[in-house]
């Protein structure tokens, strides 16, 4: 089996994180999925100004319809000692209450549902870094 590796240079875009305010409308034909890529097959490194923020072989897949495939990331795959919890919150219709994670020069960086919706409660917990998208 061959590992295919995915390194990530996170990019405080701001473009994957939703403005402040209510939620878009709900559209219930709109489809978010979650899954485990096939175990060694896929390995997954965040890397911030050249430091390792994330290296992980478990990533999870969640695709939702009109966005690139990202990849959510066990908490104990990411370096949680470089970053800190942010205030912010946003409200997806589809995956619920997102809380982000900062760094000190880059707000914002990360995000994990703590409770997420019934259909994607396999990311619970995990973390999401701006620009861990499947170019692919």
């Amino acid at each position: 089996m061959t590992t295919t590796m995915q390194t990530i240079l996170a990019e405080p875009t701001n473009a994957a994180t939703p403005p402040p305010g209510p939620p878009p409308p709900y559209d219930p034909d709109h489809r978010v999925t979650a899954e485990t890529a096939e175990e060694g097959a896929l390995r997954v490194r965040v890397l911030w100004g050249g430091q390792v923020l994330a290296d992980s072989t478990r990533p999870l897949l969640v695709r939702e319809d009109g966005l690139p495939v990202r990849y959510y990331l066990p908490p104990e795959d990411v370096r949680l000692d470089l970053l800190s919890a942010s205030d912010t919150r946003t409200t997806c219709p589809y995956k619920g209450v997102a809380s982000y994670w900062s760094l000190p020069d880059a707000p914002d960086i990360a995000w994990s549902y703590h409770e997420p919706l019934a259909t994607v409660t396999l990311i619970k917990d995990h973390l999401c870094f701006i620009g861990t998208e499947s170019a692919g």
